[in-house]
């Protein structure tokens, strides 16, 4: 196991979670598997489930609508809108579930995505999900812990793989 920092805290109280992950891997790959339709859809999922994304438009007010897909084929939907972006640095999107006809079930969460390169090409991610509603939040919030753990551990594999590229 390598010793890449994952840190996962929920603040109640400011009805925020922060992630801050470090990932072996330039700054440039790491940004674009955040931000580039077919790398998203690698690993943007936690498996068994799949990501499949319809469209994307990554500019401010530009939107991703994609479905997480369950093994039966059951499909969830959701509709992220960017709000902000400074390239290779930062991005903050609006995000929420939707139905398959994009129309969002509200309340949704703020994103805030910050990206820096240490020493070595080493990538650090620093994300804060702030939510709507503090009851949205609990009632997701250790699901989301569980299917983020394994798709970070996925984009990991990911990345491994296109840094030899």
């Amino acid at each position: 196991m390598n010793d890449l920092l994952f840190d996962f805290t929920v603040d109640k109280a400011a009805q925020t979670i922060f992630i801050t992950r470090e990932f072996n891997a330039e700054l440039p790959l790491v940004w674009d598997a955040f931000t580039k339709q077919e790398i998203l859809d690698q690993w943007s999922a936690p498996a068994p489930l799949r990501a499949r994304t319809k469209y994307m438009n990554f500019e401010v007010g530009g939107k991703r609508f994609y479905a997480m897909v369950m093994p039966d084929g059951e499909e969830r939907w959701s509709l992220q809108t960017y709000t902000s972006i400074t390239p290779k640095t930062n991005f903050k999107m609006y995000n929420t579930f939707a139905d398959k006809d994009e129309n969002p079930e509200m309340p949704g969460s703020e994103w805030d995505h910050n990206f820096s390169e240490e020493n070595g090409g080493i990538t650090k991610v620093h994300i804060s999900i702030y939510n709507e509603s503090l009851e949205r939040m609990e009632r997701l919030s250790e699901g989301f812990r569980m299917g983020y753990t394994v798709m970070v551990k996925q984009l990991d594999e990911l990345l491994a793989t296109l840094s030899k590229k």
